[in-house]
């Protein structure tokens, strides 16, 4: 399984399946990272924690911990 923490800088994925329950995925779907959508990685921090990406033409800063709940392809 592949996680959005895995992506590197400059890869656009596809989100497949969001891990987690309860208000921590309702969180990361309020953001607007839903399944099928494509995710554009920007940047990742020194210390890899946040990560930046772009979602339906946002920028968005997501923890490290938030990311490996979210499965890309």
């Amino acid at each position: 399984m592949k996680t959005l923490r895995d992506a590197k800088i400059g890869d656009t994925v596809k989100v497949v399946r969001l891990h987690g329950e309860g208000a921590i995925k309702r969180r990361i779907m309020d953001m607007g990272i839903t399944r099928g959508i494509e995710v554009y990685v920007r940047k990742v921090a020194p210390l890899g924690d946040p990560i930046e990406v772009n979602v339906r033409d946002y920028e968005l800063s997501i923890r490290k911990a938030d990311a490996e709940m979210i499965e890309i392809e």
